[in-house]
């Protein structure tokens, strides 16, 4: 029981006996009756309207790994499309708002007990962000499949700072040729086919490769995107001129946007090669690091 206090007004007499209003000079427990908690926490006796609104204010991942599994109109709710659009129409932005114009025009296609694709792709936001997983070698060589040539890859400290890089590290190479590859699954990132085909996305590839001061070094990247089997749809490679030797460790960039994209990507695949031109045993090659893949919408 919860005891609620409330004021009440004091009668008084005067000496012929009237009786007049005093001032709140008195209070008084009158106890009152707590809610039922189950009763008050009953969700599921809300309009589905008004459910589908108090759920669009519960994280995604909530709604997915929790909520979906509370009851079958629940489930029903998160499995439809209705409440993401609500979650995406919460960004007021101008980057939001043209997202959100663009998932309206490539909606999933609902499948009855399949959580809808729009879910997925709330919980991890893949637009805008590098879907490279360990971009600057902070986590060793983890994520990426290597082909060691002459002393092989090795982590190392950056030399200068690299603007915007997670971290000031980076993948050096030797003195014969050392490659390595990341195959990014664009629909495992959470990006819906109806969407990678709209036209309305553009992929942008990003790559600093630099040298050390006392040694020269060569660098090549190739980018390509692939289909479901992994035919090659459009590729871009670079091999810019080498760095010569005492460069005052220089860093540049490689940059590429990957615009009005054919129908049928799924796969981005990310390779870059790199080696010395001094021939010096040890890792005085080039030095890559902030690789990045980012998916984003078409400027309007």
């Amino acid at each position: 029981m919860v005891a609620v206090w409330r004021l009440l007004p004091l009668t008084v007499k005067t000496k012929r006996g009237a009786a007049t209003m005093g001032a709140w000079t008195s209070r008084t427990r009158i106890p009152m009756p707590e809610p039922d908690p189950q009763e008050a926490l009953d969700l599921s006796r809300l309009p589905p309207e008004l459910l589908l609104l108090v759920l669009s204010h519960v994280p995604p991942r909530t709604l997915l790994v929790h909520c979906r599994r509370v009851c079958r109109a629940w489930r029903a709710l998160v499995d439809g499309q209705a409440l993401w659009l609500l979650l995406l129409a919460r960004d007021h932005s101008a980057a939001g708002r043209a997202l959100l114009t663009l998932a309206r025009r490539c909606l999933p296609p609902a499948r009855e007990g399949t959580p809808c694709p729009l879910g997925q792709f709330c919980a991890l936001r893949p637009l805008g962000r590098n879907l490279l997983c360990n971009p600057c070698g902070q986590e060793g060589l983890r994520k990426w499949m290597v082909r060691h040539g002459g002393d092989g890859w090795v982590v190392e400290k950056n030399r200068k700072p690299v603007p915007g890089a997670p971290s000031q590290t980076c993948f050096v190479t030797s003195f014969s040729w050392c490659r390595k590859k990341q195959v990014v699954d664009l629909e495992e990132k959470g990006l819906w086919p109806e969407l990678l085909d709209s036209g309305g996305v553009e992929i942008a590839v990003s790559d600093w490769w630099g040298a050390r001061h006392d040694s020269g070094c060569k660098y090549r990247l190739f980018v390509t995107l692939l289909d479901a089997h992994q035919n090659v749809i459009e590729k871009f490679s670079s091999v810019p001129d080498p760095i010569e030797q005492w460069n005052n460790d220089v860093y540049l960039q490689v940059t590429h946007v990957f615009s009005n994209i054919r129908r049928g990507v799924r796969f981005v695949s990310f390779e870059h090669w790199g080696q010395d031109t001094q021939f010096w045993a040890g890792h005085y090659g080039a030095r890559m690091t902030n690789s990045s893949v980012i998916v984003r919408v078409c400027p309007s």
